[in-house]
């Protein structure tokens, strides 16, 4: 059998006619160069297209359904069904031998945590039969099924969960996500227009920078991927340039990543609250309360700094409300400071090296931005800020450390495979 890789195109890609030959094009590529295909498809576009995730549930009441989340599922996941017909029907088309399958039929075992479920187990024996015979299979992405034959999604970001897990399972030679966007950006090009896609970046790299807010992939694909040591290019759906590799870089033995550049990228999550909780008199256990009472309402809560007479946290803009209402039936009189961003400063070459916390508060300060709230650990540094401050400080991170001149050294690539050697060229 020939060499498998797997390529992934996202709602956008596959929404229109026109954008599903882009994708074409790149399937023709490389099947020309000798290999098969495995293709993973999202469902078509996002909310207010017929067949979009979100759209579906509409159709039951969205947030406010009365369903299960088992019924959810079977709902949900007919958009990336629908899509992978969809994509089939367009290749054959096209003269090439294509085959559909979903995420049960391709081999995707699931636990039963319903709408945000975990692999378990992968059986490629299918979807190896039918690769004998077709030069592409189209897997229907972010859905599996239980041990009690229920289907289930994996969660947002399950198309791109899905490519990673075939791509190791498969043992592929790499995986291509294709986005709307040239790579992996040092920040939101939709905030600055210095952002620039990087050529290599490290599984770590990408991983922190998709968890501290970048949308361009999701780091459970990373972390997969990652484990099995299989390559990723994230590239834009509409060019044929390469984009953004991410891999493994070592100059001694594999799975020891090279001193990495200073700040890999900016990243945010827009639309949070800032609550400030103060002790009531002679209080111990005031975070105790505070978080389990969050936990108890399903509130999610990040950015936490504690101390022995307050805890501040984020909450999501929408949840705010709430959170507050809970805190008062306990008696507290929390302060809210709505419509933040969290921005975060990524990059591994943070660690131990000082003076990068003072250029951070020193650049935002000369724009006038006020931090609320800041944190750091071995590879991150975050801050809070207004929301109506989010572009300047993005802009301000973003030129104070260079991001569009930033290089990496690479000169000790991993020679695991010739399609790494190819992108060193």
């Amino acid at each position: 059998m020939r060499k498998i890789i797997v390529q992934k195109f996202g709602g956008t890609s596959v929404r229109t006619e026109e954008n599903r030959l882009h994708a074409l094009k790149h399937i023709k590529k490389v099947i020309e160069e000798g290999y098969k295909s495995v293709v993973v498809v999202s469902a078509m576009g996002r909310m207010g297209d017929p067949y979009a995730t979100d759209t579906l549930l509409s159709l039951v009441g969205g947030s406010n359904t009365k369903v299960s989340k088992r019924e959810q599922d079977i709902l949900m996941s007919c958009g990336e069904v629908i899509s992978s017909v969809v994509f089939t029907e367009m290749l054959l088309e096209n003269g090439i031998k294509a085959a559909s399958l979903t995420g049960a039929q391709a081999g995707f075992r699931t636990n039963d945590d319903f709408t945000n479920a975990k692999i378990v187990e992968m059986d490629t024996t299918r979807l190896l039969k039918e690769l004998e015979s077709h030069d592409v299979v189209v897997v229907a992405g972010f859905q599996g099924i239980t041990a009690n034959g229920d289907v289930t999604t994996i969660g947002r970001g399950g198309s791109d969960t899905s490519a990673a897990a075939l791509g190791a399972a498969l043992q592929a030679d790499w995986i291509d996500i294709f986005t709307d966007v040239a790579g992996v950006m040092t920040a939101d090009p939709k905030l600055t227009e210095k952002a620039r896609p990087l050529d290599i970046v490290t599984y770590n790299e990408v991983s922190n920078l998709a968890y501290q807010g970048a949308k361009v992939i999701h780091p459970r694909a990373v972390e997969i991927a990652m484990q099995a040591d299989v390559p990723i290019r994230v590239r834009s759906t509409y060019s044929d340039a390469k984009g953004t590799l991410v891999t493994k870089l070592s100059k001694i033995k594999r799975g020891t990543d090279i001193k990495e550049r200073l700040v890999t990228g900016i990243a945010h999550v827009s639309n949070v609250t800032q609550i400030k909780v103060l002790a009531k008199k002679g209080q111990f256990n005031l975070q105790v309360e505070v978080f389990k009472a969050m936990a108890s309402e399903q509130i999610s809560v990040d950015f936490i700094n504690i101390s022995p007479n307050d805890v501040v946290y984020t909450v999501s803009d929408d949840m705010a409300d709430k959170a507050k209402a809970t805190l008062e039936l306990l008696g507290y009189e929390p302060y809210l400071e709505k419509h933040c961003a969290k921005v975060s400063v990524v990059g591994a070459g943070i660690t131990g090296v000082p003076g990068v916390a003072s250029k951070i508060v020193t650049a935002l300060s000369n724009q006038g931005i006020r931090i609320l709230q800041s944190a750091d650990s071995y590879t991150t540094i975050w801050v809070l800020v207004k929301q109506d401050d989010l572009k300047k400080a993005v802009n301000a991170l973003h030129d104070a450390f260079q991001l569009e001149k930033a290089e990496i050294d690479v000169e000790a690539i991993d020679e695991k495979s010739s399609f790494i050697n190819k992108m060193k060229e």
